[in-house]
């Protein structure tokens, strides 16, 4: 039998595959869609191929990073939310990111619940603007 998704569709973009996993099964379990994939070009091909109303994405990457990923996911998607999640780059990085139009910024370590907050109110948002 089918899992009912009643939550927004998310993509976690991260090069921690542990945390990808794992992230990713723990949302499922909340009622999101979620995919993962391991780096910015991954991402790039998914969002080329489906829709995801969010994406979860770390600024800490080899090859592109989440800056630049978040750059072209704006300039392709616009409606697309971005929360961008890091243990590395602080304020700085933050507000790089909130410039290039991310929704926010988050430091890992992070609680799910955090996680699961901000995702569903970046949904709730996108949908009245």
């Amino acid at each position: 039998m089918a899992s009912v998704h009643a939550g927004p569709s998310v993509l976690v973009v991260d090069d921690e595959q542990d945390f990808v996993e794992t992230l990713v099964k723990r949302m499922e379990r909340r009622g999101f869609k979620v995919a993962g994939v391991g780096s910015g070009q991954e991402a790039l091909l998914l969002l080329g191929k489906e829709h995801y109303d969010v994406v979860i994405l770390d600024v800490m990457m080899p090859g592109i990073d989440g800056i630049e990923t978040l750059r072209e996911i704006k300039l392709a998607w616009p409606k697309i939310q971005v929360i961008l999640l890091s243990g590395h780059g602080g304020e700085e990085m933050g507000l790089r990111g909130m410039a290039y139009g991310a929704y926010s910024y988050l430091l890992k370590p992070v609680a799910l619940k955090t996680i699961v907050e901000t995702t569903y109110t970046a949904f709730e948002e996108a949908g009245v603007r």
